[in-house]
């Protein structure tokens, strides 16, 4: 059973995708820093590199963005500096490089895309029915301009005709505010803004025929149930944190982990660099039933379903190199090269797999898209140069989750917390206990002390019935 999960409030959103049970896609954002990915600009040339067929366009971001003209619908146009050129962000910006552009907008919707500068038109490949197919593409050909092109999705399946021509309609609509709105646009600025990821993770899994969608608020457990009619919705009014009532916080917690165990003992190592990922395969703990051979390949095996896993609950995209165990029989390599590819079939992102070299490595590309889970899971260690740290986002949110377990766990009037300043900072700075504060303590009084004398992940909770507290200058009163 695939169920999407959503933890939300208003100033944080956080999404799992779980098939029986086990994490498969998470994501996570913040209203003070949500992407880009999407978004269309009125973009200012800025610098034109012929050898390089490309263009670096000002945005209004940190750095400008990179637009390829070579061969396609870029290519057709010749810029110059000062030209303005309407862009849309496909890739977000990553460490020293900009964001990457594309002037072939989409315009993406629940049942098909509309892409309204580009002519192609298809189905999608995962609707089999070629009579289905004939159909569908009929249907949206029927009401499509010649000149722009769409993609049926595969939720269109699930869809009445009235309610894909009905978002045709709205795609178009909204392309026609977005080409008024660049007109009156200044350079440099944006003129529409991509869902955010609640829209964006109903939209994308939907299509991909999610059986049930738990969510913890009710009002937006009854939006959905209007607008989503064959997909069960479940408003979830428990005052656990949702993903720690339905088991996934622990599967979440270890995404920031550079070791994954799998079953058995043997290992993942997963290390990233800015230009590329590697996974290093290890037999660890796991020694087989028969011989060294043997052996070697099932903990392959096991590996390849496991950093297919990977990829998509980390979102790790770019390139990625794996590093499997050496094998002795060429049929042994094909099959771990064959289980790979099929696992990765399960991912919506393209992604594909060339062959195992003598020294057992694997090369794999995903799409980057969204940025991955570790950049919110993760800091830069500000000890040695090149590691990380769980960052201090996620640790708010730990701490979030366990002081409401706390509370829930006895009456007291006053709960006071002990955490390091960096993890204080984050918990004001995102708002992360709005939505508790409003709610589960409402009536009680929570405290956050800065101690830098704890390790950052480490945190000491206290309840208190004591009328009067005494507390250092320093301490917040949360609610």
């Amino acid at each position: 059973m695939k169920r999407l999960f959503i933890d939300y409030n208003p100033y944080f959103v956080r999404a799992a995708l779980a098939e029986d049970g086990e994490l498969v896609e998470f994501g996570v954002e913040h209203v003070t820093a949500r992407s880009h990915v999407g978004n269309i600009y009125r973009g200012k040339v800025e610098n034109v590199l012929g050898g390089m067929k490309a263009a670096f366009v000002n945005i209004g971001l940190e750095r400008n963005g990179f637009l390829y003209t070579g061969d396609g619908a870029e290519g057709e146009r010749k810029l110059s500096p000062g030209d303005e050129v309407m862009c849309q962000v496909v890739k977000e910006q990553l460490g020293a490089k900009g964001a990457r552009l594309t002037t072939d907008v989409t315009l993406p919707g629940y049942t098909l895309v509309l892409l309204p500068t580009g002519g192609f038109r298809g189905v999608s490949r995962k609707i089999e029915n070629d009579a289905g197919r004939a159909r569908l593409e009929k249907l949206v050909s029927s009401v499509c301009p010649q000149e722009m092109g769409f993609i049926v999705r595969s939720a269109a399946v699930k869809a009445t005709d009235e309610q894909i021509l009905r978002e045709f309609d709205n795609l178009m609509a909204m392309w026609k505010r977005i080409c008024d709105d660049y007109a009156k646009a200044s350079p440099a600025s944006v003129v529409f803004r991509e869902a955010q990821l609640l829209e964006r993770v109903i939209r994308d899994n939907y299509s991909e025929e999610v059986d049930k969608i738990v969510v913890n608020e009710a009002f937006l457990a009854e939006r959905l149930s209007a607008r989503m009619q064959k997909v069960e919705v479940e408003y979830y009014s428990g005052q656990r944190n949702i993903f720690r009532h339905f088991g996934l916080s622990a599967q979440i917690d270890k995404l920031a982990d550079r070791k994954v165990v799998m079953d058995g003992g043997a290992y993942l190592v997963i290390d990233r660099t800015e230009a590329l990922t590697v996974i290093d395969v290890n037999t660890g703990k796991f020694v087989g039933s028969k011989n060294l051979e043997d052996t070697v390949f099932r903990t392959n095996l096991a590996a390849a379903s496991e950093v297919a896993r990977q990829l998509r609950a980390r979102n790790i995209s770019g390139i990625v190199i794996v590093d499997f165990i050496d094998m002795q029989t060429e049929e042994h390599r094909r099959a771990v090269v064959d289980k790979l590819r099929d696992e990765l079939r399960k991912d919506r992102l393209k992604t594909s797999a060339v062959s195992m070299t003598g020294l057992g490595l694997v090369e794999l590309t995903r799409k980057r898209t969204q940025l991955s889970a570790d950049t919110f899971m993760l800091d830069p260690c500000e000890c040695c140069e090149g590691g990380f740290v769980v960052s201090a986002t996620h640790l708010a949110l730990k701490l979030r989750d366990e002081m409401t377990d706390f509370s829930l766990s006895g009456d007291y009037a006053s709960i006071i917390a002990r955490v390091h300043p960096c993890v204080m900072d984050r918990v004001f700075h995102y708002r992360v206990m709005a939505r508790e504060a409003a709610d589960i303590w409402k009536g009680k009084r929570v405290y956050l002390v800065p101690d830098a004398s704890l390790p950052r992940d480490a945190y000491v909770i206290e309840g208190s019935n004591d009328k009067v507290l005494t507390l250092p200058a320093e301490a917040r009163l949360v609610f």
